[in-house]
């Protein structure tokens, strides 16, 4: 692994306390980290890519294959040039993509998050990343959630509505609503308040006592879809709004939100 080399508080170098605990206490506390792997992560800003690529040029083996998490693009007079083009050209080896709805430190904390990996021509060497990243917490974030869930919002109204037009799930009363109803209102916070008490108090029971009066639509929605998906046979075909019903009526506990997906496609492999 490369680092800038700094001197932490209690005088030693990060690049000794690295190698003799194998892990970086400043940056990534409590994550043990291997040796000897033929499997390259680079996860630096962009900005500093060529100069690091440039100190391993000789210094890797010449079967490795890399993978870039770094967002931005090397830009120079002849035009801009993608990161893992950059890896590839200066270090010979053919470098992937993985990309989402995530933040660095909540993966090594091992919160729930996902990605996309992207690759140009070598499909194997992909699945490969795939399966190396895969685990149960690496697959959903609330943006995560928002995603797929606007997705099956797409799929069910197409299946009830076929003359559905895409571009409405991008206006106001599209993704901006879903997000809004993610993020604020009634149904959040009472649902906030429901997995919070990990399910053991009902909507009926928080919704008389938080919202004094007014009522709730995201359960009883829910119940409704529920009806029609099973009506139609199509249960199989929306995890997530089988695992929203199911948590919402107490059939599920709330942190099956986050294992809804073992019966979807866990990641999109795409080609660049």
């Amino acid at each position: 692994m490369w680092v800038f080399e700094e001197t932490l508080p209690n005088g030693e170098k990060l690049t000794d306390v690295i190698n003799k605990t194998n892990e970086n206490v400043k940056y990534l506390p409590g994550v043990k980290l291997v040796k000897d792997a033929n499997m390259l992560v680079f996860v630096s800003p962009h900005q500093f890519m060529e100069g690091i690529c440039k100190q391993l040029v000789g210094k890797i083996r010449t079967d490795a294959e890399g993978i870039s998490l770094v967002k931005g693009m090397e830009v120079k007079k002849e035009g801009p040039c993608m990161i893992s083009t950059l890896i590839s050209n200066q270090l010979g080896i053919n470098c992937s993509v993985l990309m989402g709805a995530n933040i660095a430190n909540e993966i090594a904390m091992e919160n729930f998050s996902e990605a996309t990996v992207g690759y140009r021509q070598n499909k194997e060497a992909a699945d490969k990343w795939v399966q190396l990243f895969d685990t149960p917490y690496f697959n959903v974030t609330s943006a995560a959630i928002m995603r797929i869930g606007l997705k099956e919002m797409i799929a069910f109204s197409r299946l009830l509505f076929p003359s559905v037009k895409d571009s409405t799930f991008f206006e106001s009363c599209g993704v901006a609503d879903l997000i809004t109803t993610c993020m604020g209102g009634r149904n959040r916070k009472v649902a906030e308040a429901y997995a919070q008490n990990r399910g053991k108090r009902s909507f009926d029971e928080l919704e008389a006592e938080m919202l004094k009066g007014q009522k709730l639509q995201g359960v009883l929605t829910a119940k409704e879809v529920y009806e029609v998906l099973t009506a139609r046979g199509w249960v199989a075909m929306f995890p997530l709004f089988t695992a929203v019903y199911k948590i919402s009526s107490g059939l599920l506990p709330p942190s099956a939100i986050v294992e809804f997906s073992n019966n979807s496609p866990k990641r999109i492999r795409s080609r660049l």
